[in-house]
């Protein structure tokens, strides 16, 4: 099986549905919340993702069919005044998994990392969803630590309304 990773352009009908079969897949699995992405979310995300400054996605394609996806977004580390990429998104296809799929696209996401001068890669995941932990630490990922003596970073969250 020869699987080819290339960046996405959304700009192509092919690469908009790839992404919006991807995520939905995600979305619906326990470790993607469980729940549907709605319609209008399908149908914005590839145009906010292509407009959207410093985001790029890769795609994992077997034949014409997509298989992979990770989702990026280039921001700042203020302690080193340089870019870094935060992956949000690692997707794949329930039938494609355990094949090293995974890995080749973090492969090349810190490729493009390295292409535009990023001094690191960041990313978040569930402390239940252990098979992916592994395929991170396995890669070169690590808890954050600045000192001993204050632990592990931990990733927080607050939602918020739409409506003032």
């Amino acid at each position: 099986m020869t699987i080819e990773y290339r960046l996405a352009d959304f700009s192509l009908p092919s690469d908009q549905q790839s992404l919006c079969q991807l995520m939905q897949e995600y979305a619906r699995d326990p470790m993607g919340g469980g729940e549907p992405l709605s319609a209008d979310v399908l149908e914005q995300l590839p145009s906010v993702l292509r407009d959207y400054p410093g985001a790029f996605s890769v795609l994992a394609c077997s034949r014409e069919e997509a298989v992979g996806l990770i989702n990026c977004f280039e921001t700042l580390s203020t302690f080193k005044a340089k870019p870094l990429i935060n992956i949000h998104d690692v997707i794949v296809t329930d039938t494609y998994r355990n094949q090293g799929i995974a890995l080749a696209m973090l492969h090349f996401v810190e490729n493009e990392a390295r292409h535009r001068g990023c001094c690191k890669l960041t990313l978040e995941v569930l402390q239940g969803n252990q098979r992916a932990e592994g395929i991170y630490k396995q890669f070169g990922f690590s808890h954050y630590q600045l000192d001993q003596q204050f632990g592990t970073a931990h990733f927080l969250e607050k939602v918020l309304s739409l409506e003032p």
